[in-house]
């Protein structure tokens, strides 16, 4: 039995084309679908950790995705190549996603998450800019390699990511470093509103990084290697009678 369909589209979602012939081609099309998988760290590491900084950073991701959305039809720009990728050009999507990503994250490495230290001040900060130039090389190649496959134009890859950094940049202003350096402010008081309500209690929402440098990290593993330590303890002292 057959079926009346309507019009076929196609989900480019992890759809790209490529020069077959080129490894640094393919190369590109493999980091260019990278941003699919922080969606899935940004789920994992929501439900995981119930911090209230991930939560927002997962939420503005989204809001700026919508936002390209809208620019999107709004100005009604083509791509570049008719043959590659669907939807209009402006801005790149890609671009503006990493953008938001890299600047947001920068932001919280900088402002309040501390690593661990290795007992050397000078390799502390060298750990420091590795990680911020690891993420701004990340976003960077992902916004070229739409560049390099066609996808886009160079303004629309240079419009995408400083609409991102912009949007990165204003968000984590208004819903972190104000409300965590003012917690009198009106937006500090909606921030504990947040995490004090029922519901935010019944779901353990938290803000580790108020009261730990690291979220917690460090106290957590301690705590993990004391039970660690104990049952081996346990365990060697029955073996040994």
């Amino acid at each position: 039995m057959t079926h009346s369909q309507g019009p076929q589209a196609s989900l480019d979602l992890t759809h790209v084309l490529y020069d077959d012939s080129s490894l640094f081609s393919l190369a590109l099309a493999l980091l260019t679908l990278s941003p699919i998988l922080l969606m899935a760290a940004y789920a994992v590491l929501v439900v995981q950790t119930r911090e209230l900084t991930i939560l927002i950073m997962w939420a503005g991701q989204l809001a700026c995705e919508g936002f390209n959305w809208i620019i999107k039809r709004a100005i009604k720009e083509d791509r570049p190549n008719d043959l590659v990728g669907n939807g209009y050009g402006f801005p790149s999507s890609h671009s503006q996603y990493m953008g938001y990503f890299a600047s947001f994250l920068i932001c919280h490495l900088y402002f309040r998450h501390r690593f661990g230290s290795m007992g050397y001040p000078f390799l502390d900060q060298a750990w420091r800019g590795i990680v911020y130039l690891a993420l701004v090389s990340w976003a960077s190649i992902v916004a070229y390699s739409r560049l390099h496959l066609g996808y886009h134009s160079e303004h629309q890859v240079l419009w995408g990511a400083g609409i991102g950094v912009t949007f990165g940049l204003t968000l984590y202003l208004l819903a972190e470093l104000i409300p965590v350096r003012h917690p009198q402010s009106p937006l500090g008081k909606f921030r504990a509103y947040l995490l004090t309500n029922p519901i935010s209690t019944w779901i353990r929402l938290r803000d580790g990084w108020a009261i730990w440098p690291d979220a917690g990290q460090e106290e957590e593993w301690q705590r993990w290697r004391a039970q660690w330590d104990k049952r081996r303890t346990s365990a060697e002292h029955k073996r040994s009678q």
